[in-house]
């Protein structure tokens, strides 16, 4: 049956395990993530799919199921899935989009790897994509395209089914110009996304970008723009914009671009937190700290995140401090993004090499400063350690959007606790009662750690609700209700947040 809504993401909607010889198709571990989000808009629709990729020894093989039929708790929906070999999977999305899309989306032009990419296969595997939504896509069918790895398949779709509506959300940074178009390939990848009806970002400062980047190669005129909303453009950051860009022209279309910041789901994580067993394993791991404040820092090994600079903000801070040694400890969550990539192996390498280097130099038989955790901590005793941290220290070099610091917010159902938060996290712009902190700089990095363990508990308090009020009001539905707008036609799209 032909689908009015197609979901393209590149991950599949569900976790396969094999039980008792036969796969089984369960629900996602993490139930905070966007999967489900994605996957609740099958319900406003008619009848939907999901175009993925799964990795296949032999693509051609006729026992491989190209479409599965779902019925959960989204309701029905079929997944079309897409055979790649292992060579393929490697080429598209280890090398181009990790190697060589990746540290140009977050700015680091110098990681950047163009030798290894192999854009035509690059251009397969889109093609691939697009050509199973064309074949899934109902007249007039709306199409939600997600992510860079999957830049080119608005412009091929455009191209198989021009009469269907598609709509691009990215979620990554997008860099200025003269960042981007690096890329040799940036043309191509520019004509396609203009292909699309509405293209998404998390915030302002990204469609800013992309919009500069799409006028320095194309003939593209801004047709409206808009101030952007006082709520998140209070507090002026490293990622602020004053207005935005609404509505573009190009090539005898129009194509609306939106900012529209992906939240949690507060209200789980709220009742997560509330529970009784949520309370004791905290109050645990508070009695174990003793008189110690716990700072806590929790995200992926990758350069991006910013671990090397955090430890050598926390080093001097012992340094400088001898008070605090045996009154902090650093719980130091990084959990290797892919094992199979040298880049993020040798940052693995980098922070496990500091993390000892410091605890031998400062720690005591009774205490270490740092415990560092290289492992995926389960979501329920995550949000105990949030419930139990004095601090979270959450410093990106470069972040999209970030939601460490919007889950920990949304677990504080006591109200206290303190922020420290990147200036360079998407999530910055909307969360401006967090401690700002360019981790860029050592006094910046160095006196926002002071302050936060100092803070007086009014302040925290006063800090706190407001970050609570804000991640509730924009959390992952609000992001799903300003999707759902832009979806519906060209009436309300193009806004920085949807009335509240």
């Amino acid at each position: 049956m032909p689908s009015n809504l197609v979901i393209v993401y590149h991950r599949q909607p569900y976790e396969e395990v094999e039980v008792d010889g036969k796969i089984e198709f369960r629900e996602n571990k993490s139930p905070n993530g966007i999967v489900p989000t994605l996957k609740s808009f099958f319900g406003r629709f008619e009848s939907g799919s999901w175009v993925a990729w799964k990795q296949a020894e032999d693509p051609s093989n006729p026992d491989f199921d190209r479409v599965v039929e779902i019925d959960d708790q989204y309701g029905k929906y079929t997944v079309s899935r897409l055979p790649l070999t292992a060579e393929q999977v490697k080429s598209f999305y280890h090398v181009t989009s990790k190697e060589a899309f990746w540290p140009i989306l977050h700015s680091f032009k110098e990681r950047y790897n163009y030798d290894p990419v192999d854009w035509p296969t690059f251009r397969e595997v889109n093609w691939a994509f697009a050509e199973a939504a064309a074949a899934e896509a109902a007249q007039g069918a709306v199409v939600w395209v997600h992510d860079y790895n999957l830049w080119l398949v608005p412009g091929y779709l455009r191209t198989l089914r021009p009469d269907v509506k598609i709509s691009f959300f990215h979620h990554t940074p997008f860099p200025a110009a003269d960042t981007f178009n690096v890329l040799p390939w940036r043309k191509e990848i520019l004509e396609s996304l203009l292909a699309c009806d509405v293209v998404g970002f998390h915030i302002p400062r990204y469609v800013s970008n992309f919009v500069s980047a799409a006028r320095s190669l194309l003939d593209v005129d801004v047709a409206a723009r808009q101030k952007v909303d006082p709520e998140f453009a209070a507090e002026v950051t490293a990622l602020s914009e004053r207005s935005v860009p609404t509505l573009l022209n190009y090539d005898g279309r129009q194509i609306a671009v939106q900012a529209s910041p992906v939240g949690v789901d507060a209200d789980y994580i709220d009742s997560i937190a509330r529970r009784e067993e949520t309370a004791t394993r905290a109050a645990e791991i508070r009695a174990d700290l003793g008189e110690a404040q716990l700072i806590l820092s929790v995200g992926r090994t990758d350069y991006t995140k910013g671990g090397i600079e955090q430890l050598s903000s926390y080093e001097r801070l012992l340094e400088s401090r001898p008070d605090l040694r045996g009154k902090v400890r650093l719980m130091h969550v990084s959990v290797p993004a892919n094992r199979n990539m040298t880049v993020y192996e040798n940052i693995q390498t980098e922070i496990e090499q500091m993390a000892g280097r410091i605890n031998g130099r400062f720690g005591t038989l009774d205490w270490q400063p740092i415990a560092l955790i290289s492992r995926a901590i389960p979501f329920e005793d995550l949000v105990a350690y949030y419930r139990a941290a004095d601090v979270a220290w959450i410093t990106p070099l470069a972040d999209g959007m970030n939601l460490v610091c919007k889950e920990f917010a949304a677990a504080r159902v006591d109200g206290d606790g303190v922020l420290v938060l990147s200036e360079f996290a998407g999530a910055a712009v909307e969360m401006g009662s967090a401690l700002l902190t360019n981790p860029f700089s050592h006094r910046s990095m160095d006196s926002a750690i002071s302050q936060a363990l100092e803070m007086p508990k009014e302040e925290r308090r006063d800090r706190m609700a407001a970050l609570r009020d804000g991640v509730h009001r924009y959390d992952i539905r609000f992001w799903a209700e300003h999707q759902m707008q832009a979806l519906a036609g060209p009436s309300g799209t193009g806004q920085t947040r949807p009335a509240a």
